[in-house]
């Protein structure tokens, strides 16, 4: 393998620093980090995922005096040295990942902290993409970048204990073992890393982090980090979308697939993903060849919490199967760590790590998923060294210690196996037994999950997605205009429904039928045992009767309020959606056919073929009424099975949407407000009017 940096196209640049190391797992990171800090003069720039102030650095105790907490060391250290200052850069994270974050962060560290303590939430990116950079420089002299936030969930020794009582969050809960790799680089490759996060912090701020140049830096080198290189390049890979102007950089994806193509021996992978179909396609080549390099991808076992289990572990199970298709020469292997096995407990892997043929290593920020190689802000940092150099020394035993901490063995058990038998894939298996090991990774999945998960380019997009492409994805143009005209039919019954509360209200009606009798009418049904048939037994004639669905959910809000409303509403409606499926399986096409018209043939072949993703889609944006999208269901090739919990699931979104603005028409029936009815009133109108609009741009699109 030859030396393939090349700046501008693979590599943002490639600078020279005089030391290098890698730090393999949190504890050291956190340690050298620490250490390092301590010496600032005149600045620190921190640029990550996220940052949390109760992180702390030091658990055993050994401080030297300083704080061991994120926030208070912050702190410490600007009290302490008058001309230092500090620059907090965190994503201005969505808010699925509200729970993994730390609450109120800008109190924590912009309003409780020194006026030379600057934070800042970074939004300047596309919708949908994050700042995934993980970078501090420490007065431009000494820089870390790698795969590790100062975050919660991160902190873990080598040995990766299943039970160790230090690896505790700031909320005192105990999180499972966590692996992951960040590089320390000075020198040169230092003022490169800090160039790169003031463009950060510009971006998000409109102004220029201020450092005082004139500040003689000593040397924040951490003093118990040995440096692995001397004198040594280091390659710089960006990713960074297109926004506002800038153009999309992709070194990190170019990076990837020149020195995947190159490789010749060995290729060793530890990602937290696998979902780029062209990483895929490239490894899928490599495996065809009839002489190529062995492949050793270390994953974890799942990797996160429901929500990426069935997404990202289904794109990485696809990516896979193409694989070991395509492994014909039994050279590919895929393992996760197990720690223990009574009771079962796996590593999370974290690391973004890629080492080919003892020449050249890579650690980054950067997954093998799409949206790092096109859509999220990345940065990786590579190395190469000749064959039988000293840096292609430190390489393979790099390589080798990752594959010891996994095996629970020592890393030079690991060379001795590796040079015994001449092969990554017979070394790691000689040496694969007890329970803390690598373990075969099984990535099969059912055909009803496999079935329903969308492509990478709606869950893990590798470009930022317009409203036009995702609206053409979600519903095709064919079908747009009547989702928005029944979208527009549905506000209209809203605001039907708001203008007869106020009739009921600000009009006299004779005896008799009036309010009180509404409402005594109301209180019989509430009291009724027989309550939640009544209820499921309209729901059910109401689809038959193809009753707008709409105006039966707001009935059943204002008769029983909004937690038995919504509770109702999901039973009668899922009821309703089963029976008229099951009518129209019964009627057959042409009976279908002559009730719902020309939608037949356009709907029942698109959820034929896409089954259940195409009920929740036409579930949270209806193409037509209810019950029209039922029967026609009942005669596509969807399963009742399917078809039932695409249903419940699609429902959950605009049920609970019309269970809120049924509660506001009912608060305003038991208490009217004109100031209330005209805002419910005017919001609705708002919502009608953009309808319209959007029929209209639809019809001039098409």
């Amino acid at each position: 393998m030859k030396n393939l940096f090349k700046p501008s196209s693979n590599c943002w640049k490639v600078a020279q620093a005089q030391r290098a190391a890698f730090i393999i797992d949190g504890e050291d990171y956190f340690r050298a980090l620490h250490e390092a800090m301590r010496e600032a003069r005149r600045s620190i720039i921190i640029v990550g995922w996220d940052l949390h102030s109760e992180l702390r650095l030091i658990r055993d105790g050994e401080c030297e005096g300083y704080p061991d907490k994120l926030g208070d060391l912050l702190e410490y250290l600007v009290d302490k040295c008058k001309d230092l200052n500090i620059y907090l850069l965190g994503w201005d994270f969505a808010m699925i990942y509200a729970m993994e974050r730390e609450f109120f962060p800008r109190y924590k560290l912009k309003w409780s902290t020194h006026e030379r303590v600057h934070f800042l939430l970074d939004g300047e990116h596309p919708v949908g993409a994050s700042q995934h950079q993980k970078i501090v420089v420490i007065d431009d002299v000494v820089a870390f970048s790698g795969g590790l936030d100062l975050s919660k969930w991160r902190w873990d020794t080598s040995a990766h204990e299943p039970d160790n009582p230090l690896r505790e969050d700031p909320d005192g809960q105990l999180y499972p073992p966590f692996h992951d790799v960040q590089m320390i680089v000075d020198g040169d490759a230092s003022k490169a890393l800090a160039e790169l996060a003031k463009q950060r912090w510009t971006k998000a701020c409109g102004s220029e982090p201020f450092i005082d140049e004139a500040i003689a830096a000593g040397d924040p080198w951490p003093s118990s980090f040995k440096p692995d290189f001397n004198d040594v390049a280091i390659a710089i890979a960006r990713t960074l979308p297109l926004h506002k102007g800038a153009p999309e950089v992709r070194e990190v994806e170019r990076l990837y697939l020149d020195s995947l193509a190159a490789a010749q021996d060995f290729i060793y992978i530890e990602n937290q993903y696998l979902s780029s179909f062209r990483i895929g396609e490239v490894l899928q080549a490599s495996l065809q060849q009839a002489e190529g390099p062995e492949i050793v991808i270390v994953q974890p076992k799942e990797t996160g919490g429901w929500l990426e289990q069935h997404t990202m572990d289904v794109l990485r199970g696809r990516i896979i199967a193409k694989l070991r298709e395509a492994d014909r020469h039994r050279r590919l292997r895929l393992f996760y760590p197990q720690i223990a096995a009574s009771p079962a407990v796996e590593l999370m892997v974290h690391a973004k790590v890629m080492i080919i043929d003892d020449c050249f290593a890579r650690v980054g920020s950067s997954n093998l998923s799409n949206r790092s190689l096109g859509l999220d802000s990345e940065c990786d940092l590579a190395i190469f060294g000749e064959k039988n150099s000293a840096e292609a020394a430190t390489i393979s035993a790099f390589r080798n210690r990752l594959i010891a901490e996994h095996l629970g063995v020592a890393e030079h058990d690991v060379a001795e196996a590796l040079t015994k038998r001449g092969s990554l894939i017979e070394a790691i298996e000689t040496l694969r037994s007890g329970a803390r090991c690598l373990r075969p990774l099984q990535t099969e999945i059912s055909k009803e999950i496999d079935q329903w998960v969308p492509e990478s380019e709606l869950l893990d997009p590798e470009k930022p997605i317009e409203p036009e492409e995702l609206f053409d994805y979600l519903i095709s143009p064919h079908q747009q205009l009547s989702a928005s005209r029944h979208m527009l039919t549905i506000t209209v019954l809203v605001a039907g429904m708001l203008c007869l509360a106020a009739l009921l209200h600000w009009l006299s009606f004779p005896d008799g039928i009036g309010r009180e009798t509404a409402a005594a009418a109301i209180n019989g049904l509430k009291q009724s045992p027989y309550a939640p048939l009544i209820v499921v037994a309209g729901f059910v004639l109401g689809g038959l009767l193809a009753f707008p669905v709409t105006l039966l959910i707001i009935v059943t809000v204002i008769i029983f309020g909004p937690w038995q409303g919504l509770l109702y509403t999901l039973v009668g409606a899922e009821t309703s959606a089963v029976s008229t499926f099951l009518l129209g399986r019964r009627l057959g096409r042409n009976a279908v056919d002559r009730l719902t018209g020309n939608l037949v043939n356009r709907l029942s072949l698109n959820l034929s073929e896409s089954g259940f993703k195409g009920i929740l889609t036409y579930r949270i944006i209806p193409v037509a009424p209810f019950a029209v999208i039922n029967m026609i269901a009942g005669i596509s090739k969807i399963r009742l099975r399917d078809f039932a919990f695409a249903t419940f699931i699609g429902l959950l979104p605009g049920v609970t949407v019309i269970v809120i603005i049924a509660q506001w028409i009912a608060s305003f029936v038991h208490a009217p407000d004109p100031a209330d009815f005209a805002a419910l009133l005017g919001a609705t109108i708002t919502v009608g009017i953009a309808l319209t609009a959007l029929m209209l741009w639809l019809r001039r699109r098409h």
